[in-house]
C-alpha cells in the first residue's frame, strides 16, 4: 500500500540508504587554478555513476549543512584544497534515466587559500586525478560529449552529466567568474 511504500521510505532514510525514487542534492564546486585563473579544476570519475567522465569536485549534501560548508567539506575531503570566497553559481536538473538517478545540482564557486598547492588525489578510488581546465576546453567537451559513442576515442574527455548541462547553460555569473583575473 502507499502508507507502507512512504514508511519503508522513511525507514531507509533514516538508515541513510535512499530508494531509486528520491531526488538527491549534489553540489559541484568551481575552484579556480591560482596558477592559470580562467581554468577550474576538475577529474576523471572512477567506480560510481558516470565513471570515466570529467566532473567538478563535489558529492552530497549532508543534512543541515549549508552549501558553502558543504563545498569547502568536499573540496578538501576529494583535493586537499583550502577554498574561501565561496559563493553560489548556478543550478541545475539533472536527470540521469539510464542510471536511474535524478539530481538536483547547486555549483559553488571558490578560490584557493594558498595560491601554491596543488589538488591531491585523496580519493583514489573514486577519482583517476586533477587537472584544470579552461571554459573553452569545457564546451569543446562538451560538444564532443553530445556525440560521441562508446567506441569514439580521441582522447578527450566526455562531461559528467550535470557539469555537461553547466556548460550548455553557461550561466553570466559562471562566465564572469572565469573571466576574471
Amino acid at each position: 500500500s502507499k502508507d507502507d511504500t512512504h514508511s519503508i521510505n522513511y525507514l531507509l532514510l533514516l538508515s541513510g540508504m535512499t530508494t531509486a525514487n528520491n531526488v538527491r542534492v549534489g553540489v559541484g564546486v568551481l575552484i579556480r587554478d591560482p596558477r592559470h585563473p580562467k581554468k577550474v579544476f576538475a577529474g576523471l570519475r572512477r567506480n560510481s555513476h558516470g565513471d570515466g567522465t570529467l566532473a567538478l569536485p563535489g558529492g552530497h549534501l549532508e543534512m543541515y549543512e549549508t552549501w558553502e560548508d558543504c563545498a569547502i567539506r568536499e573540496t578538501l575531503e576529494e583535493t586537499g584544497l583550502n577554498i574561501k570566497d565561496v559563493r553560489f553559481g548556478h543550478v541545475t536538473n539533472d536527470m540521469m534515466k539510464d542510471a536511474g538517478k535524478h539530481y538536483v545540482t547547486i555549483f559553488m564557486m571558490g578560490e584557493c587559500v594558498c595560491p601554491d598547492t596543488r589538488p591531491q588525489n585523496l580519493e583514489p578510488h573514486k577519482c583517476h586525478g586533477w587537472n584544470s581546465y579552461s571554459w573553452e576546453e569545457l564546451c569543446q567537451f562538451a560538444a564532443r560529449s553530445n556525440t560521441a559513442d562508446e567506441n569514439d576515442k580521441d582522447g578527450s574527455p566526455i562531461l559528467f552529466g550535470p557539469l555537461l548541462k553547466l556548460v550548455e547553460e553557461a550561466p553570466q555569473i559562471l562566465l564572469e567568474f572565469l573571466n576574471k583575473s
